[in-house]
């Protein structure tokens, strides 16, 4: 999995049963980051050019991955203790999107 961005030079490491999930339960989800990160090419003059807003080729990758529908999703967690809102918080995540799960066995049915 994700061989040919091991041959550009990522570096890829899996936590816990990632591997396993993505593999068996999302191939498509693999396929199409896979697909916008092996389109990425950061020019060494953008790395080192000043700061000043979202560098050129972090727009690349996130046009790339906006055009297969990995969008900016705000998520909230909120913890209710008798219908009573106690706590509430939110986190922006840059790039989302919703697969359905391809294992058949998914409720150890």
């Amino acid at each position: 999995m994700f061989e040919s961005l091991k041959g550009k030079g990522f570096e890829i490491e899996f936590v816990s049963h990632a591997e396993g999930i993505l593999e068996i339960d999302f191939p498509d989800a693999v396929t199409e980051l896979e697909a916008s990160l092996t389109e990425v090419d950061i020019a060494i003059t953008e790395i080192i050019g000043s700061g000043g807003g979202e560098a050129k080729g972090t727009q690349r990758l996130r046009r790339s991955l906006a055009a297969k529908h990995w969008l900016k999703v705000n998520f909230e967690i909120k913890k209710t203790i008798n219908g009573i809102e106690r706590e509430s918080i939110s986190h922006e995540v840059d790039h989302v999107r919703t697969f359905e799960r391809r294992s058949a066995d998914c409720d150890g049915n």
